[in-house]
């Protein structure tokens, strides 16, 4: 991924969790085209296809393990904390608490690190559900002053992401130079594992989508979150937040923006969101006990926020940061063209797909954490 003009390059080394997701595959391309020694932690046994090809140095460990962690931030002079379990589900109580343990107890021991070892600065990734709005004009766009309202039926992601910005202002308070760069819905390339989004895109050009839902939500292109990030570590303020976001969309018009892309027609089923909300009520926690490796799509967590159809006021990283959204259109291409040319589009648009792009060559070095 290139640059938009923004370089962010160290003379030290430089930690990244989350690697192998969506936001850190797109962040370590870009590092690593500023010229970044990087270091990435990485899960045994996890999809790490993302950073395969690489020049990075490799350590495996988990989150949860204060050691693994210290042992990855140990010797870097700046710490991009990406890494998150993603989850729109309410899930039972493991769930719940590997949620808790691998956001929240991470970025603790992510802080705790960070100021043991001295680090420079550090940039947590924030999530928009994270941000509050008012409950009164739901669409009305939000910034980083409105507060989230623990006391509504939320699930437990987003509960999650609200105490890993309480956990990173705790390092702050001790001295940690540290901020958050809050991400929406990222839509773009480099989508390994893939995202939701990612799998939808990929149902809808196989015509395997037969139906949609009103409502809609505020995208961030691959491209936008990673520089919100660069320019976050860059000129970001010690103990801010800055939302970065391309732009709200809803989903009748991405419908119409895949068919154009895409070559074919977007379905004619459109379904009333409320009768949706009360089908996921019913299923979703029947899948969760019965079926709890079945992908779900539509649960309750994501129409309701897409019932919302939240906006975000990107002003601030706009005005501090020097951040200036592009094009999801062009995102969504990205997307589409990453897809096709892995194979996961059966029958790409032969007007659509651009050219197979030179394969990184690069050595690898790893590391094992215990």
């Amino acid at each position: 991924m290139g640059s938009a003009g923004t370089t962010n390059r160290t003379s030290g080394k430089v930690l990244l969790t989350g690697a192998s997701g969506h936001l850190g595959a797109n962040l370590l391309r870009r590092l690593l085209d500023d010229g970044n020694e990087v270091r990435v932690l990485l899960r045994r046994g996890s999809d790490n296809a993302a950073v395969d090809g690489l020049d990075v140095e490799r350590i495996y460990g988990d989150l949860r393990d204060p050691g693994a962690v210290d042992a990855a931030v140990k010797g870097c002079k700046r710490v991009y904390h990406a890494a998150a379990k993603v989850s729109t589900i309410m899930g039972d109580a493991a769930h719940k608490r590997e949620i808790y343990d691998s956001n929240v107890t991470g970025t603790r021991h992510i802080v705790e690190s960070s100021l043991h070892h001295g680090v420079e600065k550090v940039v947590v990734t924030g999530s928009f559900s994270a941000v509050g709005y008012d409950h009164e004009h739901p669409s009305r766009p939000s910034d980083e002053e409105m507060r989230y309202y623990p006391f509504e039926h939320v699930m437990p992601y987003e509960a999650s992401k609200t105490f890993v910005e309480m956990e990173v202002l705790k390092g702050v308070a001790r001295g940690l130079d540290a901020c958050i760069a809050t991400s929406c819905a990222i839509i773009g390339p480099h989508d390994y594992k893939p995202s939701r989004m990612g799998r939808a895109i990929c149902d809808f050009a196989n015509g395997k989508l037969h139906a949609y839902i009103d409502g809609g939500f505020e995208f961030v292109s691959a491209r936008d979150i990673v520089e919100g990030h660069v320019l976050a570590m860059e000129k970001g303020k010690k103990g801010e937040k800055y939302i970065i976001a391309t732009e709200f969309t809803t989903l009748p018009e991405i419908m119409t923006v895949w068919q154009e892309i895409t070559g074919r027609p977007k379905p004619t089923l459109k379904l009333p969101a409320p009768l949706m909300l009360a089908f996921a009520e019913l299923a979703s926690p029947l899948l969760t006990r019965f079926a709890p490796d079945f992908p779900q799509r539509l649960t309750p967590g994501a129409v309701r926020i897409l019932q919302l159809r939240r906006r975000a006021d990107t002003s601030k990283a706009q005005k501090e940061l020097g951040f200036r959204p592009t094009s999801m259109r062009d995102a969504w291409e990205d997307a589409y063209d990453f897809f096709a040319r892995r194979g996961a589009i059966k029958a790409p648009n032969p007007q659509r797909v651009r050219p197979t792009p030179s394969p990184a060559v690069a050595r690898t070095s790893t590391a094992a954490v215990n």
